[in-house]
């Protein structure tokens, strides 16, 4: 057999040894039973020698096939026999991402049963929790290129023009601005800890619970049980300046009818300083400001006027998600956001066509009324794409990690990925008020870059793949 009819590739999963057969049964439940008719040759294999599943994917016209081992572990290790050259490179990859798509779905699973516990030393211990309603509102204005600020402020338009008459857009245009100016310590004051040189580290531990245990304990205790169970937990620990221990853990869990498990156990510790340090480095910048809020939603935003006033603002649940390369990765698309200035350029973008719109095309407004809207906010928005995506070159520039990189926009967003795989939804994915490209676009660019070090404009080059990945789309 031929080494290149042979495919072998690793994906990184954040599961327990416990976990290892039931992840075997997920995917056989939810991707090979379904499809029967295109597998073949199933064995579902729990030894000495490991957890294994394999299958035969099989060609509807019998040309061709291909051999498939699934061996779980850290990390789950795929390995593909192909029959022949003539195997289309297509079956390959949806193979491939459809194995790597019921992976995360195992995981996400997993999330939802899962006690998380996530601290900084020396800091008030805030158990995590689901963003609320209006931090994410505020996260939301000040990061994606704050272009939500800017329609949020069309809206107030309306009420300041019949006070201020015609002085109605400059004053919110100035009123804008002085936010953009201040807003590092807007995004600061969002946080729940400040991550020093002195204070660096992120402690996460979590205990994951059986799905069927963790229903019928819902059902009887209620949802609220979980938070009784963690204040407890964080009340003999970390409010005594004792160190999480499994001990404690075992006694708090047992005491609530929980049987403690020691395999459903992981504990990390991320230098989340060090990380920002790295980036900044390869940036040639000034370590900005690092704040980190304690919510499930795996993210990253950067913020401020210009480098020097930057802030990084990281969520606990990106840290929990990714690996700290995958981490670093995230946080050199943030950077080249800083030291491109992007939030500034993109006020003057938009404040133009806001000016414009009032002071010059107030005409063709009035015949088009929304649709004009439509169009010009969907103008600013594809623009914005274009430094979202100068974001991601950057970071693989600077970073040298174009596929790590991708590989962290797989694991956050891999149901959107799922979703973009329809047509209709990559294209409106392409139109819609969102300043990131599609999900499918970011990742496959970075992963066919080769030598990301040999892209001299990467703004440029930018702006030219976005038109031709929207073109190719609907043509």
């Amino acid at each position: 057999m031929s080494e290149k009819n042979i495919l072998v590739f690793t994906i990184d999963a954040q599961i327990t040894p416990s976990d290892y057969m039931d992840l075997v049964d997920f995917i056989y439940r939810n991707y090979v039973a379904p499809n029967l008719k295109h597998f073949t040759n199933i064995v579902r294999s729990a030894s000495e020698t490991g957890i294994f599943l394999f299958f035969t994917a099989v060609d509807p016209d019998r040309k061709w096939y291909i051999d498939v081992q699934i061996s779980i572990g850290k990390p789950i290790s795929v390995r593909m026999v192909l029959s022949s050259s003539e195997v289309p490179g297509s079956a390959v990859n949806w193979l491939r991402s459809n194995l790597v798509a019921a992976v995360r779905f195992f995981e996400d699973q997993l999330r939802k049963t899962t006690v998380y516990f996530t601290w900084v030393e020396g800091e008030e211990i805030i158990p995590e929790r689901v963003l609320e309603a209006r931090k994410n509102f505020v996260y939301r204005m000040f990061s994606e290129s704050m272009l939500l600020l800017f329609i949020l402020f069309t809206s107030l338009s309306i009420i300041l023009f019949l006070i201020l008459g015609s002085y109605a857009p400059i004053t919110l245009v100035l009123m804008q601005f002085t936010l953009i100016l201040f807003s590092d310590r807007i995004i600061g004051r969002m946080g729940d800890w400040r991550i020093t040189e002195k204070n660096p580290l992120i402690h996460v531990f979590q205990y994951n619970i059986p799905v069927s245990e963790y229903k019928s304990f819902l059902n009887k205790h209620g949802a609220e049980i979980f938070s009784k169970i963690k204040k407890e937990i964080y009340s003999r620990t970390l409010a005594l300046g004792k160190p999480m221990n499994y001990e404690i853990c075992a006694e708090v869990l047992s005491q609530y009818g929980l049987e403690y498990n020691s395999e459903r156990v992981s504990a990390k510790s991320v230098n989340l300083y060090e990380i920002v340090k790295q980036a900044a480095e390869k940036f040639e910048l000034p370590v900005p400001k690092i704040i980190v809020s304690n919510t499930t939603l795996p993210n990253a935003a950067a913020s401020g006027p210009w480098p020097s006033r930057g802030v990084i603002l990281v969520t606990t649940g990106l840290l929990v998600q990714l690996e700290e390369k995958e981490i670093l990765s995230v946080i050199g698309h943030e950077f080249s956001h800083l030291r491109g200035r992007d939030p500034l350029f993109l006020f003057l973008l938009t404040s133009m066509e806001y000016l414009l719109r009032f002071y010059v095309f107030w005409p063709l407004l009035y015949f088009l009324g929304y649709f004009y809207l439509i169009i010009a906010l969907g103008a600013v928005y594809f623009v914005a794409k274009f430094f979202e995506s100068k974001a991601d070159l950057e970071s693989a520039i600077k970073i040298g990690e174009p596929q790590t990189l991708a590989n962290a926009l797989r694991k956050i967003g891999f149901r959107r990925l799922q979703l973009e795989a329809r047509r209709g939804y990559a294209i409106q994915e392409w139109l819609g008020w969102d300043p990131h490209p599609p999900l499918y676009f970011r990742i496959y660019r970075l992963e066919s870059l080769r030598d990301p070090s040999r892209i001299k404009h990467p703004l440029i080059r930018s702006i030219k793949d976005n038109i031709l990945g929207f073109l190719e789309i609907i043509g």
